[in-house]
């Protein structure tokens, strides 16, 4: 069976479940960035141009980062957080670039998908009448769009300057876990969108705060040989754990970077690597353990621990053990010396 007979193989399983209800709701994970934006925005035109079926787009979190609300507004994109009033009997859910009981997916009481579409590795716990997830792609978005090409669905200009960006921001321009069929979705979609808008995007203004806190996060962070740690405190962002975690990982000499900060009575934590033999969303997962949940893929993971209080003592003790947990899993031992990012190497921290 050729790559176009299975895509439209899986587009007759998908109608099959979608059209099984009245109207189809479309839910990211709590933080949606430009890969589940614009893979909810693509499932959105293709329920309704292909399966007639309407759709919306739902989430249950905020969007904070500037790219991300760059791209909502340059794009004019209207997604709004679930409210439990709008849920109907008839209602098919799907959910988009993440998976169920992740701990970045807050799903309705008693509500499990009837779709998941991802491209992060299959969970155990993960079950849907429909499921279709991609490991070996670097975005939802390019799984979105095969869908779209495959249905002759026209892909116009918004659309295809959300997917554009969300492909492009996922795999840092085609060169973090891309595949190849990643730069063939890309390259086929990429006539329609504008351009001009990409670059506003990509390049946004950015508030007082993030530098404020990029501030704090440099004068917190410590390195140990070919590893960083960056202690946040409270952000007024949830965006800016994985902002910081991304920006360390450009240290020369750097191959991993951890971030760490309180939101909202959470730990978040984002793990960074430029190493290809890695995978981060197990090593974040080994980090957390039971006290939390995380999830991602080879080069990047995101997670949480519950407190009961940000400012708890058991939030401190959470921090320190994941700071030790992390470098001694890259090597770390007793005695050693960790230095802070911004002083004279001379000046050493045990």
């Amino acid at each position: 069976m050729s790559p176009f007979e299975e895509v439209q193989k899986k587009l007759e399983q998908l109608k099959a479940v979608v059209q099984s209800g009245k109207r189809l709701v479309i839910l990211g994970h709590d933080q949606p960035d430009p890969d589940g934006i614009s893979s909810a925005m693509a499932f959105t035109e293709l329920s309704a141009r292909y399966f007639g079926v309407p759709a919306i787009f739902r989430f249950a979190g905020e969007v904070s980062r500037p790219e991300n609300r760059e791209m909502i507004r340059r794009l004019r994109i209207k997604i709004n957080p679930l409210q439990k009033s709008e849920i109907r009997p008839t209602d098919r859910f799907a959910v988009v670039d993440c998976q169920p009981h992740t701990g970045n997916l807050r799903l309705p009481e008693g509500m499990e998908p009837h779709i998941v579409i991802d491209h992060h590795p299959l969970r155990k716990a993960t079950k849907a009448a429909y499921i279709d997830v991609r490991p070996d792609y670097g975005a939802t978005a390019t799984i979105m769009s095969e869908y779209l090409l495959a249905a002759a669905v026209e892909i116009k200009t918004t659309l295809a300057t959300a997917l554009c960006y969300g492909i492009s921001s996922e795999t840092q321009h085609l060169g973090r876990g891309a595949a190849a069929v990643d730069a063939r979705i890309y390259s086929a979609i990429f006539p329609a969108a504008n351009q001009k808008i990409l670059s506003q995007i990509e390049n946004p203004n950015l508030p007082r705060e993030y530098f404020k806190t990029l501030n704090r996060a440099l004068h917190h962070t410590y390195v140990y040989k070919n590893a960083l740690v960056s202690t946040l405190g409270e952000v007024t962002a949830p965006d800016f754990v994985p902002i910081v975690a991304d920006l360390l990982l450009k240290c020369e000499r750097i191959s991993w970077s951890l971030c760490i900060g309180r939101y909202d009575n959470r730990i978040l934590a984002s793990v960074r690597t430029s190493s290809r033999k890695a995978n981060a969303g197990a090593f974040l997962r080994s980090l957390v353990g039971k006290r939390g949940t995380a999830g991602g893929h080879g080069l990047l993971a995101g997670g949480q621990i519950v407190c009961q209080s940000t400012s708890d003592l058991s939030c401190d003790q959470y921090e320190k053990d994941l700071r030790l947990k992390f470098f001694k899993k890259l090597g770390f031992k007793e005695g050693a010396e960790m230095i802070p990012l911004l002083v004279e190497e001379n000046t050493k921290m045990v």
